[in-house]
């Protein structure tokens, strides 16, 4: 593609990247990108990704913006408390790069509408910030056949990794790293367990980082590894994951055939 002299002048940091270059860079433009939530780790990696020329980011959100959420979900200004989570990162992200265009979902991803609502776009990321939510992306990326790049925090750490078993091989889904959701209070809220705010950065940059590599088919992906981060003793660690036999999504013996498992 051609690209404008603003254009060239606003990548030239990545057009002169050899992994990048020109053709990457239209790539990018030319992706579509779903982003299920707009707060802690969907703000940071909507900027990133705006920021790099993404040319079209879906939000999904139903949530308006409290003070509470401001320390840490960046996209979001005082002034703009109250306001829909998708309006408000919408007008963020227009002010960062108007090249890249925002569809806001103001609603909640259900079983009803998640294959609809993921159908036109290339990449999914799961930015939510319960269970039930991320068996469903998931589920409804593995049946569509569309690449999720997932990440979770709590407290001082964060997990990341890339879902690719739509594509067979040694690539493993969400439920072959977590069968089944932890029992109600095994596993605190943010709201209750807290949460370290700049580790939101942390993980919704790392969100970016693998979603670009993934459009410009460059670097190892996170397909097959689960990555934690521990803040408080700045440690990363890096887990192989494998398919798993038993799993009843995209194991041998597959039991979920559709969304109607999960409650709408």
């Amino acid at each position: 593609m051609d690209f404008s002299e603003s254009q060239i002048e606003r990548y030239a940091r990545h057009i002169v990247l050899r992994e990048v270059g020109g053709v990457g860079q239209a790539k990018l433009l030319a992706a579509k990108v779903l982003i299920v939530g707009a707060g802690g780790l969907g703000s940071p990696l909507a900027m990133y990704l705006a920021a790099a020329g993404v040319g079209t980011l879906g939000l999904v959100d139903d949530d308006t913006v409290s003070l509470s959420n401001l320390q840490r979900q960046i996209v979001h200004t005082t002034s703009r408390i109250g306001d829909d989570k998708t309006s408000s990162a919408a007008q963020t992200l227009s002010d960062l790069n108007p090249d890249t265009a925002v569809i806001e979902h103001k609603v909640r991803l259900t079983a009803d509408n998640a294959m609809a609502l993921i159908a036109d776009y290339d990449i999914v990321a799961d930015g939510s910030d319960n269970f039930a939510t991320r068996f469903l992306i998931n589920d409804a990326c593995y049946l569509a056949g569309k690449t999720l790049v997932a990440a979770s925090m709590l407290k001082f750490e964060g997990q990341i990794s890339t879902f690719r078993a739509h594509q067979g091989g040694d690539n493993p889904c969400y439920r072959c790293l977590y069968p089944a959701a932890p029992a109600a209070g095994i596993v605190p809220s943010c709201a209750e367990g807290g949460i370290f705010g700049a580790l939101a950065g942390v993980m919704g940059s790392m969100q970016g980082v693998e979603i670009i590599k993934e459009i410009l088919e460059i670097g190892d992906s996170q397909s097959g590894w689960l990555s934690i981060y521990d803040a408080l003793a700045a440690s990363w660690h890096k887990i192989k994951l494998k398919p798993a036999a038993n799993c009843p999504l995209c194991g041998p013996q597959k039991t979920i055939l559709d969304l109607s498992s999960h409650a709408a």
